[in-house]
């Protein structure tokens, strides 16, 4: 094997994409997927290369130091692309430790372990996932560039923040070579429903309400979760050492009209009258720290890799509603909790 790259949070939502994308596509690399199982993540995800020659997967949790160690050392790690991370805004608020110590000591502990055990003449990559969060909240107007200052207003995009900070430092600092990719919201297959769109796509499948935060008007941009992990392998792959990309959809939409959009294609897809998701949608108090609206200047990226999206918002969003209306059992566990116990017993059984 060329490389051994350890994948870390690879049984989450972007990062089965990306796990999937690269045993794959690369047949001459060793994955290593390293995640700890926690509620979002899912090996139903990598059914289809769970049994590949370059797959591995390595139940740990970024916390423990020798652990780490130890699996640098077993599998002779040569780079690694994190993206094991607390990333709920909401749970952020309620339990911010967890954001601490997952999002920063446990990146920490990763960045530690490379600099003590990666020689310097050899060619490494450390590749930190994070988002376009840590930039704080837009006006009416003007983009996210990867010069932007930080300015987090959750504790979620406070700790995304720090860790990147820690990336860039062990850059400076030891000569860890490293990139960052900052991302808008991410969109599409295997996501938990616990966020906008995969939440709301399973409440309007059992005629539940669709909470809707403040007045709706609150503005992101999207991301189509597997052009995100074509983004990801264009960087890892030819991205600049010690550089920052922001990798965004092009798609701005208010959360309401977003909302709109999903009830409309939900009720033809699912046969309803024209209408009736919509009157599920109520209005809540609006969580504190709310930023107003995200938009990301993806335009460097374009330039010197040549990425772009490869779908509309409507196609993907077409698509991704496609996906789990054909996958309601995969729903039914995620929401349930019953995938966690088959997969845990059927890896310590190997």
């Amino acid at each position: 094997m060329t490389k051994c790259i350890l994948i870390t949070g690879g049984a989450g939502f972007i990062g089965s994409h990306v796990v999937n994308l690269f045993v794959n596509k690369y047949p001459d690399y060793k994955i290593i997927n390293l995640d700890a199982l926690t509620y979002a993540g899912n090996l139903e995800n990598l059914r289809d290369v769970e049994n590949n020659n370059n797959y591995q997967f390595v139940k740990a949790n970024i916390l423990e130091s020798e652990d780490l160690r130890q699996i640098f050392e077993q599998y002779q790690i040569t780079d690694v692309i994190h993206l094991a991370a607390e990333s709920h805004v909401d749970r952020s608020i309620h339990s911010p430790l967890d954001f601490v110590y997952t999002n920063i000591v446990g990146t920490v502990n990763l960045l530690n372990t490379a600099k003590q055990l990666w020689n310097k003449e050899e060619d490494h990559l450390f590749y930190h996932v994070s988002t376009d969060e840590v930039f704080g909240s837009l006006g009416e107007t003007g983009y996210f560039t990867e010069t932007t200052p930080y300015d987090p207003r959750s504790p979620y995009s406070a700790s995304k923040a720090s860790s990147d900070h820690f990336v860039r430092a062990y850059h400076e600092t030891y000569g860890i070579p490293t990139i960052i990719s900052n991302c808008s919201n991410n969109y599409g297959p295997n996501h938990f429903p616990e966020k906008l769109i995969p939440l709301f796509i399973n409440n309007i499948i059992h005629q539940k309400p669709l909470p809707v935060y403040g007045d709706g008007n609150y503005t992101r941009d999207w991301l189509f979760v597997k052009d995100h992990a074509v983004a990801i392998d264009l960087i890892f792959h030819k991205g600049q050492r010690g550089s920052t990309y922001n990798i965004g959809g092009f798609n701005e939409w208010k959360n309401i009209d977003l909302v709109k959009l999903l009830c409309r294609l939900m009720d033809q897809k699912l046969g309803r009258q024209a209408g009736q998701s919509e009157n599920l949608i109520t209005y809540v108090k609006d969580r504190p720290g709310h930023d107003k609206r995200y938009a990301i200047d993806a335009s460097k990226l374009n330039k010197e890799l040549g990425w772009k999206p490869s779908v509309t918002f409507e196609e993907g969003l077409s698509a991704t509603i496609d996906w789990y209306l054909n996958n309601t059992e995969w729903l039914k566990n995620v929401t349930t909790g019953n995938y966690q116990h088959y997969y845990e017993t059927m890896y310590q059984n190997r």
